[in-house]
């Protein structure tokens, strides 16, 4: 018996996602963006900024949505911020959710402001109870959807004595008995959300959730914490759930700027297979037999492929060990030692380069892959 261990002639199909299947569920529509029933899990952020400052505002969602944000949400803690949702809903490129606590009035000024959506604490919300019916008619009206969110730290005080804690039980009871309020009133245009800062509980909750209602579900570790505690909590937590097929959007809570949550999430997906990748650099994590300082070359790599106009996998490897293996599977790639670097394109060696090309050399062939897929594709979809 003969044994190929020559290069493939073409590369192996893509995986599939983790889930087999997505949870069903209804679908609402936050502005143009569909949630639920199928539709793509969409990555979305919070503004840091005042609302009441427009400027600042847009600007900042300006940038998320460069960065590949697709919801955005804005705080509604005053006057002032409920006089600005008209001018920023209307002039964001991408659907504004108003979020509101403690005072019901705000609600109605952002479905009258042309707000995508409303996301709702009822824990927080003075009488929120007694105002249901004016809202769910206001957001019938409007076509406007409504996000309940439920967290462990601002649990409903009536429900927190009774559970003692914010346990998944708690959370979910919460949730569904608000949604009640709602469906009393013929209002199932809902999303809802059970956040937790433990990424265990957390889980927990929203499995419980998935089993109880369809409605679309949001996902989130609250206060997930600083760049990497928060990347770490929220990857794991996201990880179990989308895999399972639970969950319709999701943001990553971060101590850090906003457009950070974005990279995270959109790695998140695009790791599951839930969202198609641009960039990913696979690169070794260095060892002793290393001979480039593979750190920086990775670094510099990444720097370079920022924003490039195609999806690429591009691998980064410091040696000739598992350089080749892993140029089965990238677009290209580098294999580097003894001050140089081979250069592979779709598994092939093209070129070997000294340390200080590496870069430049890499980014030729991504131009010339990027060429030849433009010329591929038909005049129409040019």
């Amino acid at each position: 018996m003969t044994v190929d261990l020559g290069m493939p002639k073409r590369p192996a199909p893509a995986p599939a996602p983790l889930a087999t299947s997505r949870r069903p569920s209804r679908r609402i529509m936050v502005g143009p963006v569909p949630v639920g029933d199928g539709a793509p899990v969409s990555v979305q952020s919070m503004t840091t900024t005042p609302t009441a400052d427009v400027n600042a505002t847009l600007q900042q969602i300006a940038e998320l949505t460069a960065a590949g944000c697709q919801i955005v949400r804005v705080a509604v803690p005053s006057q002032d911020d409920a006089d600005a949702l008209p001018v920023i809903a209307r002039k964001a490129r991408i659907p504004v959710i108003a979020d509101i606590h403690f005072q019901p009035r705000y609600v109605f000024a952002a479905i009258d402001a042309g707000c995508a959506a409303v996301r709702v604490n009822p824990g927080n919300i003075k009488k929120f109870d007694d105002k249901v019916g004016q809202i769910a008619r206001a957001a019938a009206d409007a076509g406007v959807p409504i996000r309940i969110g439920v967290n462990a730290g601002s649990l409903d005080p009536r429900l927190l004595a009774r559970h003692g804690t914010a346990t998944p039980e708690a959370l979910v009871e919460s949730a569904l008995w608000e949604c009640s309020l709602f469906e009393e009133h013929g209002f199932t245009d809902l999303k809802l959300s059970v956040k937790h800062h433990d990424p265990r509980v957390m889980i927990a909750a929203y499995r419980q959730l998935a089993a109880r209602c369809d409605y679309p579900l949001h996902l989130g570790v609250t206060e997930a914490g600083p760049l990497l505690q928060g990347t770490v909590k929220s990857a794991v937590a996201f990880g179990v759930l989308l895999a399972e097929g639970i969950g319709d959007t999701v943001r990553v809570s971060l101590s850090a700027p906003p457009v950070e949550e974005i990279k995270v999430g959109r790695q998140i997906l695009q790791a599951l297979g839930l969202q198609e990748r641009t960039l990913e650099i696979v690169s070794c994590p260095s060892c002793g037999r290393a001979q480039v300082d593979v750190y920086r070359l990775t670094e510099q790599v990444s720097a370079a492929f920022d924003g490039f106009p195609i999806p690429l996998r591009v691998a980064v490897m410091g040696c000739v060990v598992n350089g080749p293996g892993e140029a089965r599977e990238a677009d290209l790639g580098v294999a580097s030692g003894n001050g140089k670097g081979q250069i592979f394109v779709k598994g092939q060696v093209v070129a070997t380069v000294p340390e200080s090309q590496i870069v430049d050399a890499l980014i030729e062939e991504a131009l010339k892959l990027a060429d030849a897929g433009a010329e591929d594709q038909p005049e129409e979809g040019r």
